[in-house]
């Protein structure tokens, strides 16, 4: 693969980068990624991961584009409102970097279809809104093998990981994945929706930029990988700190006690 000029002043600001470099750079443009929702975080991932040149961009959402999502999915338009999520992010991917190939999944991810979607992308970014979606994506990434960079909001606080627990440590222990953080889903009304708690919309730019970011390191290799870490930010107070995620013996995917 050869870069064109056009690709070379592109991507310059990349390709000056020691830690990416044009090496780095063909990697992004081979890669095929998965977004799982183009909502308040899959919104921003979108749009930088396409700036970035990766070269295949999977998105899946059944959700169509209402006025209230505009106060953080900036991915969409006023224009937009009322056309399906998936066209709608298409359509702004493509005004960015018309050499990214997108692909629209106009469909829920579910327990029947995920593993079949998933496997045919190398790296997955979840920006999705509810539990049992996320336990889904987090078993599906387990069992074909693919890294998942998971992303979460609150009303002023939102949360970071990186999930690969196909591979191990350097102890040869797995790397956690979401069940490790969040073993059960919460009793039913116990985390307000968002609709209900409300959200700072560029809150959801700061994690999602984040998510992006992440899936940029794993797929040039820069930096150090969140695995086995959890990235916890507090936008209220403007702090951020980052926690080990120990692997949880009892993990029904990973676990070695029953």
């Amino acid at each position: 693969m050869y870069l064109t000029d056009a690709q070379l002043e592109r991507y310059a600001r990349h390709i000056v980068l020691k830690e990416i470099g044009g090496p780095g750079q063909k990697k992004l443009m081979k890669a095929r990624v998965l977004v799982i929702g183009a909502g308040g975080l899959g919104a921003p991932a979108l749009m930088y991961l396409a700036a970035a040149g990766i070269g295949t961009i999977g998105i899946i959402d059944a959700d169509t584009v209402s006025l209230s999502n505009l106060q953080r999915q900036i991915v969409h338009d006023t224009a937009s409102v009322g056309m399906l999520k998936v066209e709608s992010a298409a359509q702004t991917l493509n005004r960015i970097n018309p050499d990214v190939h997108v692909i629209a999944h106009r469909e829920r991810l579910t327990a029947e279809n995920a593993e079949t979607i998933i496997r045919d992308y190398d790296i997955v970014a979840d920006g999705c809104d509810n539990f049992d979606t996320r336990f889904i994506v987090n078993d599906a990434c387990f069992e074909t093998k693919r890294t998942l960079i998971s992303g979460a909001v609150g009303p002023f606080e939102g949360q970071l990981a990186t999930f690969k627990s196909h591979e191990c440590d350097d102890k040869g222990v797995p790397y956690p994945n979401y069940r490790d953080l969040v073993p059960e889903a919460p009793p039913a009304g116990m985390m307000p929706a968002c609709e209900e708690a409300g959200v700072l919309g560029a809150l959801t730019g700061v994690i999602g930029s984040m998510m992006a970011l992440e899936v940029v390191k794993e797929i040039t290799g820069a930096g150090t990988s969140l695995a086995g870490r959890l990235l916890i930010y507090d936008a209220l107070d403007m702090r951020m700190r980052v926690i080990g995620l120990p692997h949880d013996p009892a993990n029904p995917l990973t676990g070695t006690t029953a």
